[in-house]
């Protein structure tokens, strides 16, 4: 018994070394670093973005550059490297894949019930969850949905905000049941008559970015004495420049020389939509002079020397059908970005007093970006020009430069302060009766901005005091919102 356990002990010594010399040879550095990229799906497109992109286009890449050689790339996944690489103020760079690039350029939504809800919470201090706007071919569109219209039930649950207020019970109802499908809703419609109904979310929604244009003629509203024109514009895309010229040449044939330019849900987009735009609003006097000037990082600042340089400043183009405006209202909110705030800067030198902004302080955005893409080669960039996404993988929105006006002005970082303030009226459909449009005819008519209607609500249990509850998430609340890109055929 005593020689096998001794025979025992002997073999464990004799092992001791062996594990000892195991432990102690430390894992290859380089071979365990191989074995992280290979592993990574995105290394490439992150290496690429960081040296070719942010090294080169990114405005702030003086700050990060040295920083951004330290990270590694596969500590990340890939939307949390792009946001690690981003200079610390940078609120407005960003990112997507394919299939969101796509559908954003194209219009077409997938998966969707077609309408925006939002909450008349400033100034009225209502959280009922309203309907802002409502694309055709909604599924609600049959059962009489329209802007103003205020979701009551979902599935039979309460989500009103009545004398208990809007709680964060109702609020995870809204987050959690709002976007199955099928669902049933009831509403409460704009003329007070409730409706319920099971609808089931459109599998694919074709959008314009026109989603109103109309005339107000003498007779639709009281004292206006000529046409005025009216235009609801979602979003600045190249795919859609038709959208802007039928609309303008409407006004045009109709004699239109005061516009109401309904930009409050705007976030932006493509220059080459808000180059479009601006030949038909600006006056003749503007044309050839600077729209929009355009400063790079250091290492692109030869880009900044020449006013002939497209990349740097853009002259307001001839258009043989452009408005001949003698007035234009801008109605704005903080869903107002970018490319929308761009239109406004230019116009402002050669408008003067006849641009007016009625509505609320816009989402201030003084940059724009490049889209760049990957895979990036030259050859991928000629497909991608032509409309062929099918290697494309990430589109990458670093922020590239920031804009300024004929004057030297940049938009604001806080955004532009209307020249009357006024809430989103929630509680009416788009025309005489809704608020913002109302001040706009009735400073035409009178030279004098109208009183805000209605009053806040107040705190049903106490009688005094605002009420609470909870904020729904709005598109402008939401990463990348607000865009002023270019897209450039050779990088």
């Amino acid at each position: 018994m005593k020689a096998k356990k001794t025979s025992r002990w002997l073999l464990f010594a004799a092992l001791l070394p062996l594990l000892f010399v195991l432990q102690a040879c430390p894992a290859d550095p380089q071979e365990e670093e191989k074995n992280k990229i290979d592993a990574d799906p995105d290394y490439e497109a992150k290496v690429f973005f960081r040296d070719q992109y942010m090294d080169v286009y990114y405005y702030w890449r003086d700050e990060v550059r040295g920083r951004n050689a330290g990270i590694k790339p596969y500590d990340y996944e890939i939307y949390d490297y792009f946001d690690k690489l981003l200079y610390e103020k940078d609120r407005w760079s960003w990112m997507c894949d394919k299939e969101y690039y796509v559908s954003d350029e194209t219009g077409v939504i997938t998966g969707t019930w077609g309408i925006s809800l939002g909450q008349a919470i400033e100034y009225y201090n209502d959280y009922n969850l309203r309907v802002r706007y409502i694309y055709p071919g909604s599924p609600m569109e049959p059962y009489g949905i329209t802007r103003g219209a205020v979701l009551t039930k979902i599935n039979g649950k309460n989500v009103e905000d009545d004398e208990t207020g809007f709680t964060q019970e109702k609020l995870d109802i809204y987050r959690n049941d709002f976007f199955k499908s099928p669902q049933t809703f009831t509403f409460r419609l704009a003329d007070g008559r409730e409706t319920t109904f099971t609808a089931s979310m459109a599998a694919e929604l074709n959008t314009r970015t026109s989603l109103i244009t109309k005339i107000f003629q003498p007779g639709d509203f009281p004292g206006l004495s000529e046409p005025v024109g009216y235009f609801l514009y979602m979003a600045f895309k190249a795919n859609f420049l038709d959208d802007i010229a039928q609309a303008m040449t409407y006004f045009r044939d109709n004699g239109v020389h005061k516009l109401i330019m309904d930009l409050r849900y705007n976030g932006g987009g493509d220059t080459r939509a808000s180059d479009t735009l601006m030949t038909y609003l600006a006056p003749r006097s503007a044309v050839g002079k600077p729209y929009v000037t355009r400063h790079h990082n250091s290492y692109l600042a030869s880009l900044d020397e020449s006013f002939t340089d497209e990349n740097n400043t853009v002259p307001v183009g001839g258009n043989a059908a452009a408005l001949d405006l003698d007035r234009i209202y801008f109605i704005t909110g903080s869903g107002t970005a970018s490319a929308s705030e761009m239109v406004i800067n230019g116009l402002r030198p050669y408008m003067g007093d006849k641009l007016q902004m009625v509505g609320d302080t816009t989402y201030g955005k003084p940059n724009g970006m490049y889209v760049l893409f990957y895979p990036g080669s030259n050859a991928d960039y000629k497909a991608y020009n032509k409309g062929d996404y099918s290697r494309l993988q990430w589109a990458f929105l670093p922020i590239s430069f920031f804009n300024y006006n004929s004057r030297g002005e940049s938009i604001p970082w806080d955004g532009f302060v209307p020249d009357n303030y006024r809430p989103d009226d929630l509680y009416h459909d788009f025309g005489v009766a809704e608020s913002d449009i109302n001040a706009c005819l009735t400073h035409i008519v009178t030279g004098t901005w109208p009183a805000i209607p209605g009053t806040p609500r107040r705190n049903a249990a106490t009688k005094a005091g605002p009420r609470r509850g909870y904020r729904i998430d709005l598109e402008e609340d939401k990463p990348g919102y607000g865009r002023y890109v270019v897209h450039r055929a050779d990088l």
